[in-house]
Protein backbone atom coordinates (compact mmCIF):
# COMPACT_ATOMS: atom_id res chain seq x y z
CA UNK A 1 0.00 0.00 0.00
CA UNK A 2 1.49 3.47 -0.65
CA UNK A 3 1.24 6.69 1.00
CA UNK A 4 2.05 10.39 0.10
CA UNK A 5 3.23 12.87 2.07
CA UNK A 6 3.11 16.10 0.33
CA UNK A 7 3.92 18.40 3.40
CA UNK A 8 6.95 18.63 5.45
CA UNK A 9 6.57 15.60 8.34
CA UNK A 10 8.48 14.72 11.04
CA UNK A 11 11.40 12.01 10.24
CA UNK A 12 10.17 9.68 13.08
CA UNK A 13 6.41 9.72 11.66
CA UNK A 14 7.83 8.63 8.22
CA UNK A 15 9.95 6.10 9.88
CA UNK A 16 6.49 4.61 11.60
CA UNK A 17 4.86 4.27 7.86
CA UNK A 18 7.63 2.76 6.22
CA UNK A 19 8.57 0.15 9.29
CA UNK A 20 4.83 -0.87 9.20
CA UNK A 21 5.64 -2.01 5.45
CA UNK A 22 4.10 0.71 3.82
CA UNK A 23 5.67 2.25 0.47
CA UNK A 24 6.26 6.31 1.20
CA UNK A 25 6.94 8.39 -1.14
CA UNK A 26 7.56 12.33 0.41
CA UNK A 27 6.68 14.95 -2.70
CA UNK A 28 6.29 18.11 -1.48
CA UNK A 29 5.30 21.86 -2.91
CA UNK A 30 3.19 20.18 -5.10
CA UNK A 31 0.89 22.30 -7.42
CA UNK A 32 -3.08 21.26 -7.32
CA UNK A 33 -2.94 20.06 -10.82
CA UNK A 34 -0.11 18.20 -9.89
CA UNK A 35 -1.49 16.68 -6.61
CA UNK A 36 -4.69 15.64 -8.95
CA UNK A 37 -2.42 13.16 -11.07
CA UNK A 38 -0.16 11.85 -8.68
CA UNK A 39 -3.13 11.10 -5.85
CA UNK A 40 -4.84 8.02 -8.14
CA UNK A 41 -1.32 5.97 -7.47
CA UNK A 42 -1.76 6.13 -3.22
CA UNK A 43 -4.03 4.44 -0.70
CA UNK A 44 -3.11 7.29 1.94
CA UNK A 45 -2.30 11.04 1.86
CA UNK A 46 -0.35 12.69 4.47
CA UNK A 47 -0.66 16.34 4.81
CA UNK A 48 -0.37 19.41 7.43
CA UNK A 49 -1.89 23.04 6.52
CA UNK A 50 -0.33 23.78 3.25
CA UNK A 51 -1.72 21.07 1.27
CA UNK A 52 -5.35 21.24 0.07
CA UNK A 53 -7.30 18.34 -0.51
CA UNK A 54 -9.88 19.44 -2.34
CA UNK A 55 -13.16 17.55 -4.11
CA UNK A 56 -11.30 17.56 -7.49
CA UNK A 57 -8.33 16.24 -5.42
CA UNK A 58 -10.63 13.43 -3.56
CA UNK A 59 -12.37 12.35 -6.55
CA UNK A 60 -9.04 11.43 -8.73
CA UNK A 61 -8.07 9.28 -5.77
CA UNK A 62 -8.94 6.89 -6.96
CA UNK A 63 -7.27 4.02 -4.34
CA UNK A 64 -7.58 7.22 -1.45
CA UNK A 65 -9.04 5.28 1.63
CA UNK A 66 -7.34 7.75 4.15
CA UNK A 67 -6.66 11.32 4.56
CA UNK A 68 -4.29 11.71 7.35
CA UNK A 69 -3.95 15.47 8.77
CA UNK A 70 -0.54 16.14 10.87
CA UNK A 71 -2.32 18.58 13.02
CA UNK A 72 -5.87 20.16 14.70
CA UNK A 73 -7.83 21.72 12.17
CA UNK A 74 -9.33 20.32 8.64
CA UNK A 75 -10.14 23.65 7.35
CA UNK A 76 -7.94 22.26 3.89
CA UNK A 77 -9.50 19.39 3.60
CA UNK A 78 -13.10 18.49 1.88
CA UNK A 79 -14.83 16.28 4.37
CA UNK A 80 -17.98 16.82 2.62
CA UNK A 81 -16.25 14.82 -0.31
CA UNK A 82 -14.18 12.00 1.84
CA UNK A 83 -17.15 11.27 3.26
CA UNK A 84 -19.22 10.72 0.23
CA UNK A 85 -16.65 8.28 -0.81
CA UNK A 86 -16.07 6.64 2.30
CA UNK A 87 -12.56 8.05 3.10
CA UNK A 88 -11.48 8.48 6.48
CA UNK A 89 -10.44 11.64 7.84
CA UNK A 90 -7.99 11.63 10.83
CA UNK A 91 -6.08 14.36 12.62
CA UNK A 92 -4.05 14.79 15.85
CA UNK A 93 -5.81 17.33 17.82
CA UNK A 94 -3.97 17.18 20.80
CA UNK A 95 -0.28 17.12 19.58
CA UNK A 96 0.43 20.94 19.25
CA UNK A 97 -2.27 22.23 22.26
CA UNK A 98 0.88 23.29 24.58
CA UNK A 99 2.27 24.53 21.06
CA UNK A 100 -0.04 27.04 20.41
CA UNK A 101 -1.21 27.56 24.05
CA UNK A 102 2.49 28.77 24.94
CA UNK A 103 2.66 30.53 21.78
CA UNK A 104 -0.76 33.15 23.30
CA UNK A 105 0.93 33.07 26.38
CA UNK A 106 4.19 34.88 24.56
CA UNK A 107 1.80 37.64 22.89
CA UNK A 108 0.60 38.20 25.81
CA UNK A 109 3.70 39.00 27.71
CA UNK A 110 5.51 40.43 24.81
CA UNK A 111 2.10 42.94 25.04
CA UNK A 112 2.12 43.57 28.50
CA UNK A 113 6.28 44.20 28.34
CA UNK A 114 6.29 46.05 24.70
CA UNK A 115 8.78 43.33 23.66
CA UNK A 116 8.54 44.31 19.82
CA UNK A 117 8.57 47.81 20.23
CA UNK A 118 11.94 47.46 22.57
CA UNK A 119 13.66 45.16 20.21
CA UNK A 120 13.04 47.40 17.45
CA UNK A 121 14.24 50.61 18.78
CA UNK A 122 16.70 48.95 19.69
CA UNK A 123 17.38 48.40 16.72
CA UNK A 124 17.32 52.13 15.35
CA UNK A 125 19.90 53.02 17.82
CA UNK A 126 17.33 54.61 20.39
CA UNK A 127 17.70 53.93 24.33
CA UNK A 128 13.52 53.68 25.13
CA UNK A 129 13.40 52.86 28.34
CA UNK A 130 11.35 55.20 29.49
CA UNK A 131 8.55 55.12 26.68
CA UNK A 132 8.46 51.53 27.72
CA UNK A 133 6.93 50.83 31.09
CA UNK A 134 4.45 47.69 31.28
CA UNK A 135 2.33 46.14 33.28
CA UNK A 136 2.04 42.55 34.98
CA UNK A 137 -0.44 39.91 33.86
CA UNK A 138 -0.19 39.10 37.67
CA UNK A 139 -3.83 39.84 38.88
CA UNK A 140 -5.27 40.87 35.72
CA UNK A 141 -8.43 39.04 33.90
CA UNK A 142 -7.84 36.72 31.03
CA UNK A 143 -11.41 35.85 29.28
CA UNK A 144 -10.67 32.25 26.84
CA UNK A 145 -13.25 32.10 24.14
CA UNK A 146 -12.80 28.38 23.45
CA UNK A 147 -11.94 26.31 26.05
CA UNK A 148 -10.86 23.13 24.19
CA UNK A 149 -7.52 21.63 24.47
CA UNK A 150 -5.47 24.67 23.76
CA UNK A 151 -7.49 26.66 25.29
CA UNK A 152 -7.49 24.36 28.68
CA UNK A 153 -3.69 24.83 28.35
CA UNK A 154 -3.67 28.58 28.36
CA UNK A 155 -5.95 28.73 31.10
CA UNK A 156 -3.48 26.43 33.16
CA UNK A 157 -0.96 28.66 32.67
CA UNK A 158 -2.74 31.86 33.35
CA UNK A 159 -3.72 30.68 36.75
CA UNK A 160 -0.34 29.80 37.58
CA UNK A 161 0.49 32.85 36.94
CA UNK A 162 -1.98 33.98 39.25
CA UNK A 163 -4.63 35.94 36.59
CA UNK A 164 -7.92 35.60 36.59
CA UNK A 165 -9.32 33.38 33.91
CA UNK A 166 -12.89 33.77 32.44
CA UNK A 167 -14.36 31.29 30.07
CA UNK A 168 -16.53 31.28 27.29
CA UNK A 169 -17.78 27.82 25.43
CA UNK A 170 -21.26 27.09 25.11
CA UNK A 171 -20.57 23.65 24.67
CA UNK A 172 -19.04 22.69 28.13
CA UNK A 173 -21.01 23.02 31.56
CA UNK A 174 -17.85 23.43 33.91
CA UNK A 175 -14.58 24.16 33.06
CA UNK A 176 -10.64 23.31 34.88
CA UNK A 177 -9.64 26.29 35.26
CA UNK A 178 -11.15 29.53 35.72
CA UNK A 179 -14.64 30.38 35.98
CA UNK A 180 -17.46 29.62 33.13
CA UNK A 181 -19.32 33.17 31.67
CA UNK A 182 -21.30 34.46 28.81
CA UNK A 183 -19.78 36.70 26.15
CA UNK A 184 -21.56 39.99 27.31
CA UNK A 185 -20.26 39.03 30.56
CA UNK A 186 -16.12 38.13 29.62
CA UNK A 187 -16.11 41.13 27.38
CA UNK A 188 -16.23 44.38 29.80
CA UNK A 189 -14.47 42.37 32.27
CA UNK A 190 -11.28 40.95 30.54
CA UNK A 191 -8.03 42.55 30.32
CA UNK A 192 -7.19 40.09 28.15
CA UNK A 193 -9.00 38.33 25.55
CA UNK A 194 -7.51 34.88 23.66
CA UNK A 195 -9.65 32.87 21.04
CA UNK A 196 -9.32 29.47 20.99
CA UNK A 197 -12.23 28.16 18.59
CA UNK A 198 -12.63 27.05 15.19
CA UNK A 199 -13.79 29.25 12.06
CA UNK A 200 -17.45 28.56 11.15
CA UNK A 201 -20.58 29.88 10.14
CA UNK A 202 -21.12 30.13 13.34
CA UNK A 203 -17.80 31.96 14.76
CA UNK A 204 -17.33 33.76 11.47
CA UNK A 205 -16.64 37.43 12.53
CA UNK A 206 -17.79 36.25 16.17
CA UNK A 207 -16.12 39.34 17.16
CA UNK A 208 -16.41 42.66 15.41
CA UNK A 209 -17.78 46.31 16.45
CA UNK A 210 -20.48 45.24 18.31
CA UNK A 211 -17.87 43.16 20.42
CA UNK A 212 -15.12 45.64 20.69
CA UNK A 213 -17.54 48.21 21.70
CA UNK A 214 -18.33 46.48 24.65
CA UNK A 215 -14.82 45.73 25.62
CA UNK A 216 -12.53 47.53 28.09
CA UNK A 217 -10.68 50.20 27.34
CA UNK A 218 -7.26 49.36 26.22
CA UNK A 219 -8.09 45.26 26.02
CA UNK A 220 -5.58 43.26 24.56
CA UNK A 221 -6.75 40.77 22.43
CA UNK A 222 -4.46 37.76 21.10
CA UNK A 223 -6.16 35.80 18.11
CA UNK A 224 -3.82 32.26 17.70
CA UNK A 225 -7.12 30.11 16.53
CA UNK A 226 -8.30 30.73 12.79
CA UNK A 227 -8.29 33.91 10.86
CA UNK A 228 -11.87 35.21 10.16
CA UNK A 229 -13.23 34.74 13.49
CA UNK A 230 -11.95 38.20 14.14
CA UNK A 231 -13.47 41.18 11.96
CA UNK A 232 -10.04 42.82 10.79
CA UNK A 233 -11.78 45.98 9.07
CA UNK A 234 -13.08 46.74 13.04
CA UNK A 235 -10.19 45.32 14.31
CA UNK A 236 -8.34 47.71 12.37
CA UNK A 237 -10.44 50.62 14.08
CA UNK A 238 -10.66 50.10 17.35
CA UNK A 239 -6.79 49.16 17.24
CA UNK A 240 -6.40 52.89 15.60
CA UNK A 241 -8.50 54.69 17.36
CA UNK A 242 -7.24 53.09 20.91
CA UNK A 243 -9.89 50.92 22.41
CA UNK A 244 -7.56 47.90 21.80
CA UNK A 245 -4.23 48.84 23.33
CA UNK A 246 -2.53 46.09 21.34
CA UNK A 247 -3.57 43.17 19.35
CA UNK A 248 -1.20 40.05 18.58
CA UNK A 249 -2.40 38.18 15.77
CA UNK A 250 -1.24 34.53 14.50
CA UNK A 251 -3.93 34.08 11.87
CA UNK A 252 -5.72 35.93 9.22
CA UNK A 253 -8.95 35.72 6.72
CA UNK A 254 -6.47 35.15 3.81
CA UNK A 255 -3.59 33.44 3.96
CA UNK A 256 -0.76 33.82 3.19
CA UNK A 257 -1.21 37.54 4.01
CA UNK A 258 -1.42 40.11 1.59
CA UNK A 259 -2.67 43.28 3.16
CA UNK A 260 -0.78 44.49 5.59
CA UNK A 261 -2.71 47.64 6.57
CA UNK A 262 -3.00 46.05 10.01
CA UNK A 263 0.64 45.87 10.40
CA UNK A 264 0.46 49.82 9.69
CA UNK A 265 -0.42 50.42 13.03
CA UNK A 266 2.15 50.32 15.73
CA UNK A 267 -0.14 48.47 18.78
CA UNK A 268 -0.57 45.50 15.86
CA UNK A 269 1.85 42.58 16.56
CA UNK A 270 1.82 39.42 15.06
CA UNK A 271 3.18 36.49 13.40
CA UNK A 272 2.50 33.91 10.27
CA UNK A 273 0.22 31.62 11.52
CA UNK A 274 3.11 29.92 13.92
CA UNK A 275 1.28 28.40 16.54
CA UNK A 276 1.72 24.64 15.76
CA UNK A 277 5.64 25.55 14.28
CA UNK A 278 7.05 24.33 17.74
CA UNK A 279 9.59 21.49 17.16
CA UNK A 280 7.89 19.57 19.73
CA UNK A 281 4.43 19.74 18.79
CA UNK A 282 5.13 19.03 15.23
CA UNK A 283 7.17 15.74 16.24
CA UNK A 284 4.15 14.92 18.17
CA UNK A 285 2.04 15.83 15.26
CA UNK A 286 4.10 13.93 12.56
CA UNK A 287 4.20 10.42 14.62
CA UNK A 288 0.65 10.23 15.81
CA UNK A 289 -0.67 11.23 12.30
CA UNK A 290 1.55 8.58 10.94
CA UNK A 291 0.37 5.74 13.61
CA UNK A 292 -3.30 6.39 12.76
CA UNK A 293 -2.89 6.00 8.80
CA UNK A 294 -1.09 3.10 9.77
CA UNK A 295 -3.71 1.56 11.85
CA UNK A 296 -6.37 2.51 9.75
CA UNK A 297 -4.56 1.02 6.53
CA UNK A 298 -3.64 -2.07 7.99
CA UNK A 299 -6.92 -2.59 9.53
CA UNK A 300 -8.47 -2.33 6.09
CA UNK A 301 -6.57 -5.31 4.94
CA UNK A 302 -7.19 -7.97 7.69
Amino acid sequence: MKVIITDPLAKEGVQILKDAGLEVDEKTGLSPEDLIKEIPAYDAIVVRSATKVTRPVIEAGTNLKVIGRAGVGLDNVDKEAAKEKGIAVLNTPAATSISVAELALGWMLAAARHLVTATVTLREGKWAKKQLKGTELYGKTLGIIGSGRIGTELAKRAVGMGMNVLVLDPYIKECMYGQLCKLEELLPKADYISLHLPHTDETHHLIGKKELDQMKDGVIIINCSRGGIVDEDALYEACKAGKVAVAAIDVFEKEPLEDYKLFSLPNVIGSPHIGAQAKEGQLRAGTGIAEKVRDALLAGKK
